[in-house]
């Protein structure tokens, strides 16, 4: 008899980056990215987007690079406790027993991981934050975060199976687009060699704010080493950057919106021309590639001027060779 997910989660509520290079990264987020600071210790900083969650991302001070933690929303207490019960019983280990959350942003929630070891926090009841107002180009929070793993078809039938998310497109078999809610992906899986993260999104909120959201980057002489363009699944815009640590994060908006009934799921060709709609964004750089595929131990990515990477990773070259390693990138 297959088992009912363990939950409905509501969003991708928030990241949580690790880094060696603390000072800087927190710098690039709150001065340049455009999140605030709402707390800040020694070793960690909690930012905020202009959306309703007490924070967007998390930074931490590491030894190594990467993702520490994917948090999702769940609607009440109740369903982290019924969470709880439905992880046991599929044999899943608790890393934190459902229960009030002793950390900034507070809420009631558990922690678990995926079968790639990936740190899932489920939370509920966090605290509220004064609205801030949607004008200015910046963030509003976190929108998807992809995901690289060795096995494709096992990750997505974990997060459908256990977390009850839906796919919502391919791009050919090498990447696979996940929902939680109406948004067309929170987390896409990318074909790779080893488990690392490729990426983390940022919702801006019109197309118009995220030109100008480019433009105030421009402005700190930071610009995009791939966009701006437009996906083909999705449908959202893109421009993507390195922060300081050497992790890659993406200003997007405009995401398709899912309506369940109706919805049909497709399967994208790996071609540039569906990578990038508008045809603006011509080919990613070596460098961002080289980001986007991470290291196997959470190491820096080496400089690939000098030691090319030849891993794959998701986005198009040139021209398609059936390798799997061209196409659209969430």
């Amino acid at each position: 008899m297959n088992q009912p997910p363990i939950g409905r989660l509501r969003s991708l509520r928030s990241v949580e980056l690790l880094t060696p290079n603390f000072a800087d990264a927190v710098d690039f987020y709150e001065e340049v990215w455009g999140l605030e600071v709402v707390e800040a210790e020694h070793s960690a900083s909690w930012l905020r987007g202009t959306g309703e969650e007490h924070h967007a991302l998390r930074l931490t001070r590491s030894d190594t690079i990467g993702l520490g933690r994917l948090v999702f929303a769940l609607g009440t207490p109740a369903e982290v406790d019924q969470a709880a019960r439905r992880l046991r019983a599929r044999g899943i280990a608790l890393v934190t027993e459902p229960g009030p959350l002793d950390q900034v942003g507070g809420g009631y929630g558990l922690r678990f991981h995926d079968l790639d070891g990936r740190l899932i926090e489920l939370s509920a009841d966090t605290w509220a934050v004064t609205a801030r107002g949607r004008d200015a180009s910046l963030p509003v929070g976190v929108t998807h975060a992809v995901l690289n793993t060795p096995d494709i078809d096992a990750s997505v039938a974990f997060y459908q199976d256990v977390l009850g998310m839906r796919v919502s497109d391919w791009s050919e078999h090498q990447m696979a687009f996940l929902r939680c809610g109406s948004d067309h992906h929170c987390v896409a899986f990318n074909q790779a060699p080893w488990v690392s993260l490729n990426h983390v999104a940022y919702e801006m909120t019109s197309l118009d704010h995220f030109m100008r959201g480019l433009g105030r980057l421009r402005h700190h002489g930071i610009t995009p080493e791939w966009g701006p363009g437009r996906h083909g699944p999705g449908n959202n815009t893109f421009s993507y950057f390195t922060d300081p640590t050497g992790l890659v994060c993406e200003y997007t908006t405009e995401v398709a919106q899912i309506v369940e009934d109706t919805w049909i799921c497709k399967v994208w060709r790996r071609t540039p021309e569906l990578s990038d709609l508008w045809g603006t964004a011509g080919p990613p750089s070596q460098r961002i590639r080289a980001h986007m595929t991470g290291t196997p131990d959470g190491s820096p990515v080496a400089d690939p001027l000098t030691a090319p990477v030849d891993a794959p990773v998701d986005v198009p070259a040139r021209t398609s060779t059936g390798t799997g390693t061209e196409g659209a990138a969430a």
